[in-house]
């Protein structure tokens, strides 16, 4: 199984990071906008749209407010297994870090994979360090 990492660091305190993070059905307005067109709850699950054409159906498996991390899953077609978690991690008083990992199969789906989660790294950054100036 592909395991890709990303740890991204962003202008902005791990508070307000968590708190775009765990809004689980405001991906488009919040954390990645622009990267995500449309993002819409469907029981434990969200719809997301990306700005590439890409649906993709991800379900929430945990949110642990204690450690500031969210855990979904997708299960589709093209991937035999996704899963990924999101932890935020405090960086001094106006800086964080988010760890992202993402577990998938097949191995020849992670360059795609890796990067997508590049652009959504850039996308986090842009929007929470504008929200927390």
């Amino acid at each position: 199984m592909a395991s890709i990492h990303k740890d991204i660091p962003i202008a902005a305190p791990a508070h307000e990071v968590w708190d775009a993070v765990r809004d689980f059905g405001a991906l488009h307005t919040r954390l990645v906008p622009g990267f995500v067109r449309d993002t819409r709850l469907d029981g434990e699950a969200r719809i997301v749209s990306f700005a590439n054409g890409t649906v993709a159906r991800e379900l929430l498996v945990d949110c642990d407010e204690g450690r500031r991390r969210l855990v979904y899953a997708i299960h589709s077609e093209r991937m035999t297994q996704h899963s990924a978690s999101v932890q935020v991690f405090a960086d001094g008083e106006a800086r964080c870090r988010l760890v992202w990992i993402v577990d998938v199969l097949p191995h020849e789906i992670a360059p795609y994979i890796g990067g997508q989660m590049d652009q959504a790294a850039l996308a986090m950054q842009a929007a929470l360090g504008r929200a927390a100036a």
